[in-house]
């Protein structure tokens, strides 16, 4: 069991003037009606710090805080590896499985909560994340000056990322994966059933589309399997599995992403439930990872093996 957690939000205009059932009704659909009713009659949220009843009006810029109790998180793979570490930054290899941030019923089961208990005092913040199921590399800063440094670079697309993926040998028609090739479609939000939405391959007229750029070389062929080096030089949510199923080469294994980059929505007979992005179950490794030290100003390149489905021979 983990310590439970206490979400806040502030009411904005679009949650004034509802009840504060309907509010989290709407909000929140993982839980039903009847479960958000009881939370609010127990007093497990709390509007303005105070109890509050389940058809109390909301007005805009109050306190909502979520208390939830203690649960048990799914078991993962707990370890990491440090790569690189001095007063500034620090560079971990994580594996599959462990989510870096909590979220989606994991707290101290994520890379975050694993680096709170090995520095508790001043724990590393990350300045990027990788999905849940993806393996390998990820940068944090320590000091305030690589906090912002590392972030801006990250804006800037300053840091070189490359990532090692087994995608699908052929596309539909059989035609095999180029040698190299680009990728620079459309990345933005689609409508999800149960998580209100999570992203994919749009059109370029879509108002939610962001811009989106990879570059795939291939490393080895292996019959139905292609592994590839993919350079990404933006960073959009969950780009190479979208952008490789939108080039017709899906990630083997990936249980939302098809061919096209659109989310599968169909339910999985086993666990009666629609699959999400935090589903593990191919393979993708942040390999390489390329910067410029804070303080010092001096390149540096940092790389973490793959694992052997992944490796080039």
């Amino acid at each position: 069991m983990n310590q439970g957690w206490v979400y806040k939000e502030q009411v904005g205009k679009a949650g004034e003037g509802q009840t504060l059932l309907d509010y989290y009704v709407r909000r929140y659909s993982h839980s039903s009606e009847d479960e958000w009713r009881s939370r609010i009659l127990s007093h497990q949220v709390l509007l303005n710090e105070q109890p509050a009843q389940p058809d109390t009006k909301l007005e805009r810029g109050q306190r909502l805080a979520y208390h939830r109790p203690p649960w048990q998180e799914p078991s993962v793979p707990l370890e990491f590896e440090v790569i690189y570490e001095d007063s500034d930054l620090l560079a971990v290899t994580k594996p599959s499985g462990l989510p870096v941030m909590p979220g989606a019923g994991f707290l101290e089961h994520t890379l975050l909560g694993q680096l709170k208990k090995h520095y508790p005092s001043e724990t590393p913040v990350p300045v990027h994340r990788l999905g849940r199921g993806t393996s390998g590399l990820v940068l944090l800063g320590r000091s305030p000056l690589a906090k912002s440094e590392l972030t801006r670079q990250m804006r800037d697309r300053k840091i070189h990322k490359v990532y090692r993926a087994l995608a699908a040998g052929t596309d539909c028609l059989g035609q095999p994966v180029p040698e190299q090739f680009t990728i620079k479609t459309p990345i933005g939000k689609v409508p999800h059933p149960t998580l209100g939405y999570i992203y994919g391959a749009v059109a370029e007229d879509d108002p939610s589309a962001s811009f989106a750029h990879s570059e795939c070389q291939v490393v080895r062929r292996d019959g139905s399997a292609t592994v590839l080096n993919v350079t990404i030089l933006t960073g959009r949510p969950h780009q190479i599995r979208i952008h490789l199923a939108a080039a017709g080469y899906p990630l083997l294994g990936d249980p939302l992403y098809a061919i096209g980059g659109v989310p599968k929505l169909t339910v999985h007979p086993e666990t009666g439930t629609l699959p999400v992005p935090g589903d593990c179950g191919y393979q993708l490794h942040a390999w390489r990872l390329g910067f410029c030290h804070p303080r010092t100003r001096q390149p540096i390149t940092l790389e973490a093996p793959p694992p052997n489905p992944l490796k080039a021979n």
